[in-house]
């Protein structure tokens, strides 16, 4: 399965971003997901329906977790 991954703004507060999305898998798989993610970056973040929203700039630590899970990037 094919993910997007990108980085970008917080429209809020304007603080880094890291954004997962494309993720075609029940809500429980999303949210196990995002929890290795965010153990793995040491960083906060939540799941947004079917993305998930890292903070900060982790798009190379969370291409190397998400490989290790089985998954492949594009975008």
């Amino acid at each position: 399965m094919k993910l997007k991954i990108k980085e970008g703004r917080n429209p809020k507060t304007g603080n880094p971003i890291t954004t997962i999305s494309e993720i075609k898998h029940n809500p429980q798989v999303i949210k196990d997901l995002a929890s290795k993610l965010k153990s793995a970056c040491g960083t906060g973040g939540h799941v947004d329906g079917k993305k998930i929203i890292l903070q900060g700039s982790q798009t190379q630590k969370a291409v190397s977790v998400l490989k290790e899970e089985g998954f492949e990037m594009h975008g």
